[in-house]
């Protein structure tokens, strides 16, 4: 633990942002595991999940919770698999 003032601070900010950043993680990534059990069970509403899902992964690629190119990766794993699903 610092001794400085301001580094205790920092080190409590930095844990109540890892709270936080990890709750939002863990969000999207049971809304991307709900999509992905619908598409598996071939449900009515999984197109409206995926929609969901991939708006999720945007909002998490634009607040630096995952990167740009994963959320793009994942979400187009998703439309594929609901395509699949589909035909």
């Amino acid at each position: 633990m610092p001794n400085i003032k301001s580094a205790c601070k920092r080190v409590k900010v930095a844990e109540k942002k890892t709270l936080a950043n990890k709750m939002k993680k863990s969000e999207m990534r049971t809304i991307v595991k709900k999509a992905t059990a619908s598409i598996a069970a071939s449900d009515n509403n999984s197109a409206e999940l995926v929609k969901d899902a991939q708006v999720a992964l945007d909002k998490a690629a634009a607040k630096g919770y995952i990167h740009k190119n994963a959320a793009a990766r994942k979400k187009s794993r998703l439309a594929k698999a609901a395509n699949a699903a589909k035909a």
